[in-house]
Formats: structure tokens, sequence, C-alpha cells
């Protein structure tokens, strides 16, 4: 059945590509922390609460919380609180997170450009069309 086809497909190129930047992106950062660094900086948002970026990410509110207390550990982000409502928390990525965002996006499009470059640039397009369509 190619539905089969397709998820083994999918599942095994996931697979590669979450080893490959896990792997990659140790120790300093992981794919979930990069992800949220690409939420910070090119939201068209201005500033981000933590709660801003439940509707970005599948988690949960305590899992966010974990992970950017992690990534401020780690000097990736600084929390800072509105001036004038101190209930607020916003999020600042750091010139460190921004660094490593940077990295971090371009250890992935080397991974993804290896990847594509094994089929035609007409093939690619295909690919990228057909996958527009899949996703909606």
């Amino acid at each position: 059945m190619i539905s089969d086809q397709f998820a083994k497909l999918w599942s095994k190129l996931s697979k590669e590509m979450k080893t490959h930047m896990e792997t990659e992106l140790a120790p300093s950062l992981t794919e979930g922390q990069l992800h949220v660094l690409e939420v910070l900086l090119f939201s068209e948002q201005e500033r981000m609460k933590p709660s801003d970026l439940l509707g970005h990410l599948d988690t949960t509110p305590a899992a966010v919380t974990t992970l950017l207390d992690r990534m401020e550990k780690n000097g990736l982000i600084q929390r800072e609180r509105d001036e004038k409502d101190r209930r607020i928390v916003w999020i600042l990525v750091t010139d460190k997170g921004t660094e490593e965002c940077r990295r971090g996006l371009a250890i992935r499009e080397q991974f993804l450009t290896y990847q594509l470059n094994k089929i035609s640039a007409h093939n690619q397009q295909l690919l990228v069309y057909l996958l527009g369509k899949i996703a909606g």
C-alpha cells in the first residue's frame, strides 16, 4: 500500500534528520531550542511571552517553562519583566542565542541540501510542490 511506503520513508527521513540535528547542534543547542529561537527571532510579533510560544510548539505550558529555563541557563535567552505590568515576562534572545540560531539553521540547510541534491532540481521543485499539497 502506498501509504505504508510513504509512512516508512517519512519516518526514516525524519529520524535521520533528527539524529543529525541533535548530534551537530550538541552540546550548546537542541532541535527544540533551535525551533524556539526561530520563532522568537522570525516571528511577526515584536516581543513574545512564554504563553505566545504555545501556538508554535506541540507541548504544554510546563514544558515550555522547563525549555526556557534551560535556554536561559545556557545564555540563549533572557527573561525581562514588563515595566508597566510586572506580571508579564518577555523573552529576549541574547547575542549567543542569535549566533546559535544562525549555526543551527546552517546545519539544517546543509543537511537538507545534501538530501535534496540526490535528485534533480526539477524533482526537488516537484517534491516541494507535492509536499505542499499534502500539508495543505
